[in-house]
């Protein structure tokens, strides 16, 4: 367990949590909703210090073949826009209000063994992350994901 996550903030963060929002935003104002506005995920927080989320477009088209390793290119490519995946440990900093993902295992190649930033905010029963800018289509966006605690 991090040292860094004091008994405070395994208080807040430490359970299960189900997606409420998750959006991002481009400079300029345009919103954009990957996942759609009906988006399903789940975040888990243990008290060990580990973590994983997993969100997904809710209405994914499955493959002609029901096999999950002969999908079609497009199939393939929709199964892979339509979800994202992680899981690692995390650490708290409280003074700088955030939240950071070590992540050991990822759908997204490129974020294996990367430290993922967000920044959280905490009302009544939500938790809000935001993240800084990242690439995403080819611009830079703001995420910004609404979880509500459900255990």
């Amino acid at each position: 367990m991090n040292s860094t996550i004091n008994e405070l903030n395994k208080e807040k963060f430490v359970g299960t949590w189900k997606l409420v929002l998750y959006e991002l935003n481009v400079s300029g104002g345009e919103v954009n909703y990957p996942f759609g506005l009906d988006a399903v995920g789940w975040l888990v927080y243990d008290i060990n210090g580990h973590m994983f989320v997993q969100v997904m477009c809710l209405d994914r088209a499955t493959f002609a073949s029901g096999d999950r390793l002969r999908g079609t290119l497009e199939e393939t490519k929709s199964a892979f826009e339509g979800y994202l995946a992680y899981f690692g440990t995390y650490e708290v900093n409280e003074e700088q209000r955030t939240v950071t993902h070590h992540i050991e295992g990822s759908l997204f190649p490129n974020w294996v063994g990367t430290a993922q930033k967000r920044f959280f905010e905490f009302t009544d029963d939500q938790l809000t992350l935001k993240s800084p800018p990242i690439l995403v289509d080819g611009k830079q966006q703001t995420g910004r994901i609404i979880w509500k605690r459900v255990a």
